[in-house]
């Protein structure tokens, strides 16, 4: 009885070791968090002045790179763009958007989104924080909680963000971001890699 007792106990440690080395292996991390459409991320960053995995994050949250979801909403892409924000970046960055079908285009859409996550990053002054915020939230809001000293705009006050659906977003772009660079070792994949 003791000796089977013994057995079970080393079975639990070895099985303990070997799930706890599966777990931090970057190959299977990598399988656990794949990033997909590289080239297109990879390039609308390139654009746009964008960290390509704060951009990969993005997408992991909004559709998990489903590139024809259109939410409850009527957001549209890979990077669920509402199709008035998506016409007024066309307009105001001067990208050819011919119909709305054009938004269900992969490369049209991180290439849209991109500019846009850009853009409210330089409203922002550079926090990176609200623009992701107002990504989800819009700026009006996220404008009116940092007038009404709401949410300062900081990590650590995330839990202050009024709408539970945008703090549970930031959250997550934030964990996938981190976790994209501390898996891929902050260096963007490339092909050869694939």
């Amino acid at each position: 009885m003791k000796f089977l007792r013994k057995k079970r106990v080393f079975a639990v440690l070895l099985l303990a070791f070997l799930l706890f080395l599966f777990m931090n292996s970057d190959f299977i991390g990598k399988k656990i968090y794949p990033i997909y459409y590289q080239q297109e991320i990879g390039e609308g960053a390139e654009n746009h002045n964008i960290n390509p995995f704060l951009l990969a994050a993005m997408i992991r949250v909004e559709t998990n790179y489903q590139h024809h979801r259109e939410s409850k909403k009527g957001a549209l892409g890979i990077m669920q763009l509402m199709p008035d924000t998506a016409e007024w970046i066309a307009e105001t960055a001067k990208f050819k958007l011919t119909s709305r079908e054009d938004l269900l285009d992969v490369d049209v859409n991180i290439n849209l989104g991109a500019w846009y996550i850009n853009w409210l990053t330089q409203h922002y002054n550079g926090n990176l924080i609200y623009a992701i915020a107002a990504y989800n939230a819009g700026q009006g809001n996220v404008n009116q909680w940092k007038k009404n000293k709401i949410w300062d705009g900081t990590k650590e006050g995330i839990s202050e963000i009024p709408f539970g659906e945008t703090r549970h977003y930031v959250q997550r772009v934030l964990y996938y971001y981190q976790k994209y660079q501390t898996l891929y070792d902050n260096r963007w994949p490339q092909p050869s890699d694939i």
